[in-house]
């Protein structure tokens, strides 16, 4: 796996060295686009129009539009030229209890390992940070943009998240309306959760439509048709009463599953 930054946790005087890896991996099925009387590849070229020409990929260059059509070029070189070994330094600002974050400012996951030799400092750290249940916010620049960061420590090591500023979050667009709940549908509501409620398991979870998305290109790679899904679609039932709703929800998860027949 690819080291997706490299730096060093600044923790007062004492820096740790670590590697930043990815924590996810996308496994969707990928589609090219395709002519659609050919089926050859659609493909995409750059073209310059001053030049009247294709341009490959390593004749192109970042450039920033300080006034129309004109433009400050910036290379690859100059842009790490600027970075001090400060900007790469994942730099400590305070700690925080996790539940203060508002879920809305996490944006990407990252595995944080330590370099050789940096161990015994990054087991310092995490477990301080894990005993006193707190997160550390940090910075460093990543790419072209300082990123905001939280150091979350668990009982195997330290998970990176790169967080949202404040300006990038966008206001709801309108208010969410707050109607007066009834107690009776509240309790009702609240013994379905209790009888919803069980430890999370993310094993139990996967993606169902892309198993139905492979069984269907298979299908059509042997040359068969695609089928629907299900021999019987779902019908959406009428509304009916909240109460009513939650009853018959209540009774559905209450009721015990059927055992199969032991044969003697």
């Amino acid at each position: 796996m690819a080291v997706a930054h490299k730096g060093a946790i600044s923790f007062g005087l004492v820096h740790i060295p670590v590697s930043l890896y990815r924590t996810t991996q996308d496994t969707s099925i990928a589609f090219h686009q395709l002519c659609k009387d050919t089926h050859e590849r659609i493909k995409y070229k750059k073209y310059c129009a001053h030049c009247g020409k294709e341009v490959d990929s390593e004749d192109i260059v970042k450039g920033y539009e300080y006034e129309k059509d004109k433009y400050v070029v910036m290379s690859k070189e100059e842009l790490e030229e600027i970075k001090t070994e400060k900007d790469k330094t994942i730099h400590i600002l305070q700690f925080v209890k996790l539940e203060e974050v508002d879920a809305i400012y996490y944006e990407k996951n990252y595995y944080a390992f330590p370099d050789k030799h940096a161990e015994k400092a990054y087991e310092l750290l995490r477990k301080a940070m894990f005993d006193k249940g707190v997160v550390a916010i940090s910075k460093t620049v990543i790419g072209t943009k300082e990123t905001l960061l939280a150091l979350c420590p668990d009982k195997q090591g330290i998970l990176v998240k790169t967080l949202f500023y404040e300006e990038e979050i966008v206001e709801m667009p309108k208010d969410i309306p707050h109607p007066k709940t009834v107690k009776a549908e509240l309790d009702m509501a609240k013994q379905l959760i209790q009888s919803m409620t069980k430890p999370f398991d993310p094993s139990l979870y996967h993606d169902e439509y892309q198993e139905k998305l492979r069984e269907a290109i298979l299908s059509k790679v042997e040359g068969k048709e695609v089928v629907e899904a299900n021999s019987k679609k779902e019908t959406i039932s009428s509304p009916m009463d909240l109460m009513e709703a939650l009853t018959k929800s209540l009774a559905t998860m209450n009721k015990p599953a059927k055992r199969k027949a032991v044969r003697h």
